[in-house]
């Protein structure tokens, strides 16, 4: 992006947009409805540096504009998260000259149906998707958040490198919990052959694996645990190229009983909230060259 400036200060990139706009869609259906919940966040960039400078606002599209956009796109529905953003990116930047990107994060929470018409929130988890649309093409990351896992042993962690200031003991046996933060992208073929269906489907999918592999992996470290997941996931979903999961490691700690003549047989411990170990990294299918862009 060219750099302007006003005296000594210096305009370098940027953005604006309406952030969570929150849209429920129900799809009324006679053998149920179907029911949306999302939470919508916009970000647009191009030629702003009047509205910077001098205040003039003729290339600014208001915020409001972009939260009635979305509730507007809502009304003929909103498919599969993914589906949505794309459909709003690709809106604005061809619709406003000014504008030569759009980046759409969209939070999808879950219901579960109780009954034809009657649902209840499922769970922590949130489903994620990212697009980012420019002159060079579409990037669309799906992902998830918050989905909160634990295994109540089959987790070690020991001959780690230590220093004066250590003071962890090595376990042979502890427990291993988590909140799993995973985004994915897939071969630009398997993003323009997806529709709604397409995207839920590998959600499902992708969700499966990294369950099934925290689940099935003896965990020497949350690092190995980070990568069987990945590779799962990579070995399975044969459209997904590239994973990268965040793991924070939410400690358990045995509570020391001793004090009041008891033993502690593995039963009871504490769970503070922070601070926690954070374990990220990339997952590849060989071959790949990582996104370099942040998401």
């Amino acid at each position: 992006m060219t750099e302007h400036s006003s005296g000594d200060a210096v305009l370098g990139p940027n953005r604006y947009g309406k952030a969570e706009t929150r849209v429920v869609h129900i799809d009324r259906r006679a053998d149920g409805d179907v029911l949306t919940d999302l939470n919508v966040s916009i970000a647009l960039s191009g030629d702003l540096t009047d509205s910077h400078l001098k205040g003039d606002n003729a290339h600014v599209l208001p915020t409001d504009t972009q939260k009635n956009t979305v509730y507007a796109f809502a009304r003929d529905g909103v498919g599969a998260p993914e589906t949505f953003a794309m459909r709003l990116a690709r809106h604005f930047v061809a619709t406003q000259a000014p504008i030569t990107a759009a980046v759409v994060d969209v939070k999808g929470f879950g219901w579960e149906r109780l009954a034809a018409h009657s649902f209840r929130r499922a769970g922590t988890e949130v489903r994620t998707a990212r697009v980012e649309h420019d002159a060079r093409g579409t990037l669309v990351v799906s992902g998830l958040r918050d989905l909160v896992v634990l295994n109540t042993t089959d987790s070690e962690f020991a001959g780690f490198a230590t220093d004066r200031y250590t003071t962890l003991a090595p376990t042979a046996d502890r427990v291993l919990a988590t909140a799993i933060d995973a985004r994915w992208r897939c071969a630009a073929e398997a993003e323009a052959d997806a529709d709604a269906d397409g995207w839920d489907g590998r959600y499902v999918r992708v969700r499966d694996c990294l369950l099934a592999a925290f689940t099935g992996t003896y965990s020497w470290a949350l690092q190995q645990t980070l990568f069987a997941m990945g590779a799962r996931v990579i070995a399975e979903v044969p459209e997904v190229v590239e994973v990268r999961l965040a793991l924070p490691n939410r400690h358990h700690v045995l509570v020391d009983l001793t004090p009041f003549g008891l033993d502690n047989p593995n039963a009871v411990y504490s769970a503070p909230d922070r601070p926690y170990g954070l374990i990220e990294a990339a997952v590849l299918r060989a071959g790949t060259v990582a996104d370099p862009r942040p998401w």
